[in-house]
């Protein structure tokens, strides 16, 4: 059975604030908010596709039409 990667799982092949790929994106590209940690992922990290994202008042979710969806209350127990 073959195991797909979440969008957020390591290693990570995309910029999940810019959507290029690692080795192309500038180190200042990142937001500012994004750096804060105030701002949720807006790309996967896997394929680089937009995600849909849902901001709440205790969090978020992002959803990737091909690597499904992370919550950040999921990511907060890591």
């Amino acid at each position: 059975m073959i195991t797909v990667p979440g969008p957020l799982e390591r290693p990570l092949r995309y910029g999940v604030y810019t959507g290029l790929e690692l080795e192309l994106q500038a180190p200042d590209a990142i937001p500012r908010a994004a750096q804060l940690g105030l701002e949720p992922p807006r790309f996967c990290g896997q394929c680089g596709r937009r995600m849909v994202v849902q901001v709440r008042p205790d969090g978020w979710d992002a959803r990737c039409s091909r690597h499904g969806v992370v919550d950040s209350v999921e990511l907060g127990r890591r």
